[in-house]
């Protein structure tokens, strides 16, 4: 039995991965470099969002909008590719 490979998980597995890893560093976030240029991008994106903040969305929202994009690939694979 071969051992399977993150590329190797569906795409839902794929994104609740994301998720768990984006969350383990998220709860300790002074280990996670940040390059002056990043720090600079995230003045500047933060300053936008303070001017206009009705440009925003909740995590819910883009969570949900990125799970909405895989559908349409995954219903591809499951007609075309018999999975």
């Amino acid at each position: 039995m071969s051992e399977r490979t993150v590329f190797d998980l569906s795409p839902a597995e794929k994104l609740q991965l994301v998720e768990d890893l984006w969350g383990d560093l998220h709860a300790d976030r002074s280990q996670v470099p940040v390059t002056e240029d990043q720090m600079r991008e995230l003045d500047r994106r933060k300053a936008n969002l303070q001017s206009h903040p009705e440009t925003g969305l909740s995590w819910q929202e883009v969570r949900f909008r990125v799970r909405a994009r895989q559908i349409p690939k995954l219903a591809f694979q499951i007609t075309f590719q018999g999975l």
